[in-house]
């Protein structure tokens, strides 16, 4: 509500003299700005328990504005509770700003004038009635975003083979947001309560003048709040969550034992214990497809392949892990194979059975796989966090497979070597890299999935493309050394010119509906290209830049990556078989076989074949 303390009010009688600011004739002392602070009396909200809940009146109207249009569309489907965490944080920045623009108008004497006249023009019945029609129109401004939210929302479901929402439940978003929204609200009026008393306290007992006592109190403030921010909430927080799912990384999925294949990493006779590979290494060196899946794929007799793997609790550190790895792959024979990939995994240690199924079906078995765990956390937290940690991960255990490949001596067979990568994944095994020039000189082929919006060399590839070729799927150098690719098995929006692809192939599988790619600060502030640019197969047309807004609706679309079909968001499966193939497929391959080892792959899902 309307602070009801003071009022603004204007003389009516002009100031003599030839200016508005000038003073009277005859040298006289210049007279005071025409506005001036004329006192009322308590208002309703003057109570100490009641002035939390005063509203700016430029803040509501900006903060539901912006609210509002956090129900435009975005990159992933959204249901209510996803809608009214976007809404909510939307409208809390967009009252932020309001409120902000506010105070800047009452800070500056052509301000304080306007409002004067303002107070002297409008009449007092419409100034009272103001309140009761403002908060009127916002109802029905958030209603009808609510309604054309709902009809984005069907379409972007109908666009991804989803379940449509219905307008009633989807209702449920608006009072969510509006908690929401009160969150970070609050905070800052505390925040703000806070630096009052600190002023008082300088002045009443430090004898301070207000201007210094309010320099003093803001660097205070600010001191503490980072520091808390830093050690208690981003710190602790992680420490909290890391330990929290370091537990879960104690665990075994159910119906995955320890293998006994030599082949295997955790088997008897492993340099890797069975219990330090956590959760997910567990089940990636118990998993795999049965041979006669393998011989059927490949189209001759199966061998059974190599996976080698290291969790955090294996070694004390990235070097160390790097170092068993390569161990690891000596002890199970991995470098007699015509292929070993080196995996950067996502959060948790995971390795997507797609990933490994598919390059296994493609040898028949004769393969190699290592990987490496560097985080407890889950892939999106990973994606916020463990950038540093996954850089150092990557860097480390290809430079180490690289360097023993290397060791061996000329004229004897050696394996070829592919990096792989998904999400956070591809950013540590980029890191390895200085130039698209030093991929291709150390390794025999790149596979890159869902690669972050920072990832440097993507960034610089995809901001070097070929005039005209647009953002979500560029092209570079005419496809001669780096290729792009989306959808699944989907010629149409796969890029394939007809410049000869030069070895070894570099390719990027990235989805014009993936948050991970796309995700940037920057959206706080700049239009990116693929908003400016035609939208990708997977993007609604109603899709358009806010700043603020469009931040925080792909920054909660990050959440959701993964809860959409094949083709979709975060979700490359159906696409991973066929960029192996593209990349590093035995010699002599063509799209027949790829399709031989794709019809093989149907239906399959991941078995304990170690046990």
């Amino acid at each position: 509500m309307p602070r009801a303390d003071t009022e603004l009010a204007t003389d009516p009688q002009p100031p003599s003299g030839s200016g508005t600011d000038a003073g009277p004739l005859h040298g006289t002392r210049p007279r005071p700005p025409a506005a001036h602070v004329v006192h009322r009396g308590p208002g309703p909200l003057d109570h100490a328990g009641l002035r939390w809940l005063r509203v700016d009146a430029l803040g509501l109207v900006v903060g539901v504005a912006f609210g509002s249009l956090a129900m435009t569309p975005s990159l992933i489907p959204r249901d209510w509770m996803v809608q009214g965490l976007a809404t909510g944080l939307s409208a809390a920045a967009g009252y932020a700003v309001g409120t902000s623009l506010w105070f800047l108008v009452r800070r500056t004497r052509v301000g304080l004038r306007f409002v004067a006249h303002l107070r002297l023009w409008v009449p007092r019945p419409v100034r009272l009635a103001a309140w009761p029609i403002l908060l009127v129109a916002a109802v029905v401004v958030v209603l009808i975003a609510l309604v054309a939210g709902v009809h984005w929302q069907r379409e972007l479901a109908a666009l991804m083979g989803l379940e449509p929402p219905t307008l009633l439940g989807y209702s449920r978003a608006v009072p969510l947001g509006l908690l929401v929204a009160v969150v970070p609200i609050g905070a800052v009026r505390i925040v703000r309560h806070a630096d009052h008393v600190l002023v008082r306290g300088l002045r009443r007992y430090a004898h301070l003048p207000r201007r210094i006592a309010a320099a003093v109190a803001v660097v205070l403030l600010a001191v503490v709040l980072a520091a808390f921010a830093n050690q208690v909430v981003l710190r602790g927080t992680l420490a909290v969550v890391d330990q929290a799912f370091s537990g879960v990384n104690d665990e075994s999925y159910p119906g995955f034992d320890r293998p006994t294949s030599p082949t295997r990493s955790g088997s008897p006779g492993s340099l890797v214990p069975w219990e330090t590979l956590g959760k997910e290494g567990r089940r990636f060196v118990a998993a795999g497809l049965p041979a006669a899946t393998l011989a059927r794929a490949a189209g001759r007799p199966a061998v059974d392949p190599v996976r080698a793997y290291v969790g955090l609790e294996s070694a004390p550190d990235a070097q160390a892990r790097a170092d068993l790895a390569v161990a690891e792959l000596d002890r199970e024979g991995a470098f007699a194979r015509p292929v070993i990939a080196v995996i950067t995994t996502t959060g948790t240690g995971w390795v997507d059975d797609p990933v490994s199924n598919s390059l296994e079906a493609l040898y028949g078995g004769d393969s190699a796989i290592v990987a490496t765990q560097y985080s407890y956390l889950p892939s999106w937290l990973s994606f916020l966090f463990d950038g540093p940690r996954a850089e150092e991960a990557g860097r480390l255990l290809i430079d180490a497979v690289h360097a023993r490949i290397e060791a061996i001596p000329a004229g004897l067979p050696r394996p070829r070597m592919l990096v792989f990568g998904e999400s956070l994944g591809s950013q540590g095994s980029e890191a390895a890299f200085s130039s698209l020039a030093d991929v291709r000189a150390n390794t025999d082929g790149a596979l890159w999935v869902g690669p972050p919006n920072s990832n440097r060399l993507w960034s610089q590839i995809v901001s070097r493309r070929d005039p005209g070729s647009p953002e979500v799927l560029p092209t570079y150098s005419d496809g001669l050394v780096v290729r792009f690719a989306a959808g699944a098995g989907a010629a149409a929006v796969s890029h394939t010119p007809s410049t000869p692809w030069i070895t070894p192939h570099v390719l990027y599988l990235q989805h014009p509906s993936d948050p991970v790619v796309w995700w940037s600060p920057r959206l706080l502030w700049e239009r990116p290209d693929w908003l400016v640019e035609p939208r990708g197969y997977d993007v609604l047309g109603a899709m358009s830049w806010y700043p603020v807004i469009t931040f925080w609706q792909v920054t909660i679309d990050l959440v959701n990556a993964v809860d959409v079909p094949p083709g979709h968001g975060h979700v490359y499966q159906d696409e991973v078989l066929r960029g192996w193939a593209a990349i590093g497929a035995p010699q002599g391959w063509t799209d027949a076989d790829t399709t031989r080892v794709q019809q093989a792959l149907v239906g399959t899902s991941a078995t304990s074949v170690g046990g």
